[in-house]
């Protein structure tokens, strides 16, 4: 059974950083596209970040464009995201699944952007 294990999410304060790890076992990861999603308090899920399998492009929603980094380690079936400059509006859920998402979702890891 596929699982999706994310982590590295925390309290920062704004303009901080952290890095999130997801790490996807039983299945094909370096096949696959692989995506970074969040989901804020009372809103629904949004697409982040996307990578390709083999790394050669990356796409990220127009409010993270600068900020945020996408990278994977195939040899690990690891997903990663490092998140810059933070603001308050960066404090969600964080996810890692497939684009369009078509895997079971993992706990998903807190970011917290707090003064």
């Amino acid at each position: 059974q596929v699982q999706l294990v994310e982590s590295g999410g925390g309290s920062v304060l704004p303009g901080g950083s952290l890095r999130l790890s997801c790490a996807v076992s039983e299945f094909a990861f370096d096949r696959y596209f692989m995506s970074w999603y969040r989901q804020a308090p009372g809103k629904e899920r949004d697409l982040v970040a996307t990578i390709t399998s083999d790394s050669s492009e990356t796409w990220y929603r127009d409010s993270v464009k600068g900020r945020f980094t996408i990278s994977r380690d195939n040899a690990k079936s690891t997903l990663f995201l490092e998140l810059n400059s933070l603001n308050f509006d960066d404090t969600a859920v964080y996810y890692c699944n497939t684009p369009p998402p078509t895997l079971s979702w993992g706990q998903g890891t807190q970011v917290t952007v707090s003064s």
